[in-house]
């Protein structure tokens, strides 16, 4: 009997790793059992017990990944020392009198919590908890505010430090701290037109976003002033990673020491709490680890498989031009984006798509900043929307239909950003450039 095609045996593999899937086993399991058993089909088991062993050392001492538990910890701690609270409280006392102003106010404080968590989960759990109940108490349209919150949210997929930048630092062995620089004018892109999507929505609809009372300016410059150290931290670690005076990790370690510090200061940190903290930190981290071993099994079982080279090939040769062949990656991602998990989606694309960007002259940290945007798109992109349950965990009361009818606008504006991206990749390499 004549043995398969490589081909043959990756499709095959496809097809196992979408039942796991399927049947809910966990994404860094499914891509393990996979490359396993194609690396082994592929190559004998000597070889399959040798990858996995090695890629599972390799990982764990990665020095550079240690910024993804630092990061986290930062965040929590952020969150415990009451940070969060006071970029909310900061941006309402300036924008909430506004038509849609705390919804504004929601996507600037979505936004500053970001440039320490680096999380979208955590960045819309934080915020939802404090921006929800105050939008609720001035009469603010359900789909506008869930919107806003899940929207929001996804600015922590952006903005660094990003998990998704590490991700895909790693997975396409491109520099963290230019990814993390890269991303901070699409950033802020992103969050003035997701502020131009509410103006819109207001605009069209005045019921859904009342305005709320005026702050006073002395309350103002309080508010302000309570920001303070939030900008002193994020000065210092994104400000010394620019600046070369850190590498990401040291300035996640500055960072984190930093935020600990304010937290024990502002008392805030009981035993109880930092026993919280750590555990979180600690599963939140378990679970990015095994999803990147995971993903080093089963990317060398994709190599062995041919199934990437191929398909890269057929990209580059599309009779559509090198803006073509980005145009249907793009549109590839968003499509996978409503039923993929965004990990799940780097790991099985990138082996395909990053060759063939290369190769048709795309910069690599560019073409980073417009797949994390891509997968914020996917954080709430129904049917699957992370965010949106999320969300949804946070305001039980609100049906599921709204949350998801409330984040159009803001998908809207994620598309429109990846278009200006597009056509002016400079606004996210101009950092990076400057910065080596």
């Amino acid at each position: 009997m004549p043995a398969m095609s490589p081909i043959l045996i990756g499709t095959f593999g496809l097809a196992l790793f979408f039942s796991l899937l399927i049947l809910r086993m966990p994404v860094a399991m499914s891509m393990l059992v996979t490359g396993f058993l194609g690396i082994a089909a592929l190559n004998g088991l000597p070889a399959a017990y040798a990858t996995l062993s090695g890629e599972a050392f390799e990982i764990a001492s990665y020095l550079e990944l240690s910024v993804v538990p630092l990061f986290i910890f930062m965040g929590n701690l952020a969150g415990l020392s009451g940070m969060s609270r006071d970029l909310y409280d900061a941006a309402y006392a300036w924008a909430g009198h506004r038509r849609g102003g705390l919804a504004a106010a929601t996507i600037l404080g979505c936004a500053g919590f970001a440039a320490l968590c680096g999380s979208s989960l955590a960045a819309a759990v934080t915020m939802g908890r404090v921006a929800l109940p105050e939008m609720k108490r001035f009469g603010y349209d359900d789909r506008l505010a869930t919107g806003s919150v899940a929207a929001g949210g996804t600015l922590g997929y952006l903005i660094p430090p990003s998990s998704g930048f590490v991700i895909y630092a790693v997975l396409t062995e491109q520099s963290i701290g230019q990814l993390f620089i890269a991303g901070v004018f699409p950033g802020l892109l992103l969050t003035g037109l997701f502020l131009a999507a509410i103006a819109v929505v207001t605009g069209l609809r005045p019921e859904m976003g009342p305005p709320g009372p005026p702050a006073d300016w002395a309350r103002r410059r309080a508010a302000l002033k309570r920001t303070g150290t939030f900008a002193a931290i994020v000065a210092v670690t994104i400000g010394g990673i620019y600046g070369g005076v850190m590498t990401p990790v040291e300035a996640a370690g500055v960072g984190a020491f930093l935020t600990l510090v304010v937290a024990a200061g502002r008392r805030s940190l009981t035993r109880e709490s930092f026993k919280l903290v750590v555990l979180h930190t600690l599963r939140t981290t378990a679970l990015t680890f095994m999803i990147l071993i995971g993903a080093h099994v089963f990317i060398p079982f994709m190599a062995l498989s041919r199934i990437p080279e191929s398909l890269a090939t057929c990209l580059v040769q599309l009779p559509v031009g090198p803006t073509g062949v980005l145009l249907v990656i793009l549109g590839a991602y968003v499509l996978l984006g409503t039923f993929l998990e965004g990990m799940a989606m780097l790991v099985l694309t990138l082996p395909v798509v990053f060759p063939a960007v290369v190769q048709l002259g795309y910069d690599p940290v560019w073409f980073g900043v417009m797949v994390v945007i891509v997968l914020e798109m996917g954080l709430i992109s129904p049917p699957v929307g992370v965010n949106v349950f999320v969300v949804k965990g946070v305001a039980p009361e609100v049906p599921l239909n709204a949350i998801f009818q409330g984040i159009w606008p803001f998908w809207l504006a994620m598309l429109l950003c990846l278009a200006i991206l597009t056509a002016f990749p400079q606004i996210a390499l101009f950092l990076p450039q400057r910065m080596f």
